[in-house]
Formats: C-alpha cells, structure tokens, sequence
C-alpha cells in the first residue's frame, strides 16, 4: 500500500493499482508538458488539461463519460464511484472508521448512512468469489 501525498494534506492511502495509474498519468503529463511549451501552466495537479490547467468540472464528467464507453463499462457519474468504493468497503467488511479514513469524511455518519449500502448475502458471496479469483 503506498501513499498519495498531495500539498497541506495528509497522505492517502492507495493500493497498488491506483498509484500506478497515477504514475502512468504522471508519464502522459510530461509529454503534455513538452508538447505544451511556454502555454503550460504548472498548478501541482496529476490529472491536468494538456496545459496543465485544472479540468473544468463539466469537462471533466464529459472526459469521464468517454472513458466509460471506450471501457466498454456502463456509465455512472464521477461521484458515484466514491458510493461504489463505500459499498464495496462494507462488502468486504472494512471497519467504518477505515472506510471513512479512505474516503476522507469527517463523519462516520456520511459514510455509512450516505455513501453505503450494505450488499445481500448472494452478493457477499459473490465478492468473496471474485476476491479468491483476483488471488490466482
């Protein structure tokens, strides 16, 4: 498990596959960076326009949209993914207070009366399954 640090905040921890994709984007932006010459603006963001600038929010929905479809997964808003991640925390029976230390909520009570649903016993059952085959 390794640790996102980002400017005046504590650092969050993140599994292996998330601080790859970070560094995978972390490669793209330095071509971007070259590409972009004196029109680059540096902001101290990872996830950046092709100038460097914070995405716009609308923008960033409509990148996030195009991405779900070259997945080939279906579409949810950028937000529910944060419910996704609650969900499946509780599902694999992460204790509240980790949960709401990963999600960074100031309230247990947001995440899990907000954020989570706890999953029926098929789908339990189903994540234990799909944890052994990610296992090998």
């Amino acid at each position: 498990m390794a640790r996102l640090r980002h400017r005046g905040s504590r650092g969050a921890p993140l599994p292996e596959i998330c601080l790859t994709a970070i560094k995978d984007r972390a490669e793209r932006q330095a071509v971007d960076r070259s590409q972009a010459g004196d029109a680059w603006t540096d902001c101290g963001l990872v996830i950046t326009t092709t100038h460097g600038t914070p995405y716009e929010p609308r923008n960033f929905n409509r990148h996030f949209a195009a991405r779900c479809a070259r997945a080939g997964v279906r579409y949810s808003k950028v937000h529910d993914t944060r419910r996704t991640c609650a969900s499946l925390l509780v599902a694999l029976d992460v204790h509240p207070q980790v949960a709401m230390q990963i999600l960074r909520h100031s309230q247990i009570a947001v995440t899990m009366e907000v954020y989570s649903e706890v999953p029926s016993a098929t789908t339990r059952e189903a994540l234990k399954r799909l944890e052994v085959s990610l296992d090998g």
